[in-house]
């Protein structure tokens, strides 16, 4: 008898019905009851829901204009303002595809397991760090409020207090166009504007402990050179890509971070990360080898569809929407 040979994972993704792929990778209401012995009171109340994500419509250049699937607000699209006489006909594409499309954490399905685990292998000449959490003052202590009540409502953090590995948050300055201000020689001086502020985790000491995965970028000329000889293209953004591929479960409590409210590590893969560029790319290049440098290309979150002609261009999205095992985000014909 012939020994049975086990698919492979892109079979096995295939195989998986679309009700197995929209599970969620772990029972949220379980595990908070299973760590509520274990974890201290926090600060965050257990019923404290976070604010409704809104969608920010950016002023665009007189090319682009936007469109809303559905007549709904809340799913705006991108398209370029010569594509009037087609705007039917991709719009029909659009909606009828819309569950692939992303516009808040909740969508975000992830991709299986199956196919893409992110690890943290570390160098046994490190020793584990925990470092101690820094201060912060009550506007910056209200944006991670808002950030950790985001994360940890849709799953993708969890309370982990007994981590080897701890690392500090930050809170950056989001910055937007630029000003001129006057500096004190009355000399004017070029500054970005801060938009807003955005938490970022210093995984300095873990990145440095990690082992370094070489998996290579594409080389952006050759992609352009590819590009080149197409008319049109459909270009999309990845929604918080980063969050759509799964840590190992041994590997997650080293993406502990401490903060006001708790410490906390992450189920999904965080930016900052050692090697989580090249987990990421290397999860699009295996989701998406049967179409790369045929019809479209990939590099990082930045996805581009294209084609000689706009049927052509139209046809090939419409026959490859329905891989909804990544989810995107504001599309852009």
């Amino acid at each position: 008898m012939e020994p049975k040979l086990e698919p492979d994972p892109i079979e096995k993704i295939l195989m998986l019905t679309h009700e197995e792929m929209a599970q969620p990778f772990f029972n949220h209401e379980q595990f908070v009851q299973e760590e509520e012995e274990l974890v201290e009171p926090i600060e965050l109340h257990k019923n404290e829901q976070p604010s409704p994500p809104s969608i920010e419509l950016k002023p665009l250049p007189s090319r682009l204009r936007y469109v809303f699937l559905h007549n709904n607000p809340k799913t705006p699209v991108i398209i370029s303002d010569k594509l009037s006489d087609y705007e039917t006909q991709l719009v029909t594409v659009l909606e009828r595809h819309r569950s692939a499309f992303g516009y808040s954490l909740e969508d975000l399905m992830g991709v299986s397991p199956i196919l893409c685990t992110h690890r943290i292998p570390i160098d046994s000449n490190f020793t584990p760090s925990r470092e101690p959490q820094w201060r912060l003052n009550n506007a910056v202590r209200e944006v991670v409020k808002k950030e950790v009540l985001k994360l940890y409502h849709v799953g993708i953090i969890y309370p982990a207090p007994h981590s080897e590995w701890v690392s500090p948050i930050q809170v950056v300055p989001k910055k937007g166009g630029m000003t001129v201000v006057r500096n004190e020689k009355n000399e004017l001086i070029p500054q970005r504007i801060v938009t807003g502020w955005c938490m970022c985790i210093d995984y300095q000491k873990l990145n440095k402990a990690t082992k370094k995965d070489h998996f290579s970028l594409p080389f952006i000329d050759e992609m352009l050179e590819r590009l080149a000889n197409h008319s049109f293209f459909y270009l999309l953004d990845g929604y918080s890509g980063y969050h759509q591929i799964p840590i190992h479960p041994d590997d997650q409590e080293k993406t502990t971070f401490t903060c006001p409210y708790g410490t906390y590590a992450y189920r999904r893969m965080s930016f900052g990360l050692s090697n989580a560029p090249t987990s990421f790319q290397r999860c699009m290049m295996s989701l998406f080898s049967d179409m790369i440098e045929k019809i479209m290309e990939v590099f990082m979150d930045d996805f581009t569809i294209y084609g000689k002609t706009f049927d052509h261009c139209l046809e090939t999205l419409d026959g490859h929407s329905v891989r909804t095992w990544y989810r995107g985000g504001q599309s852009k014909d």
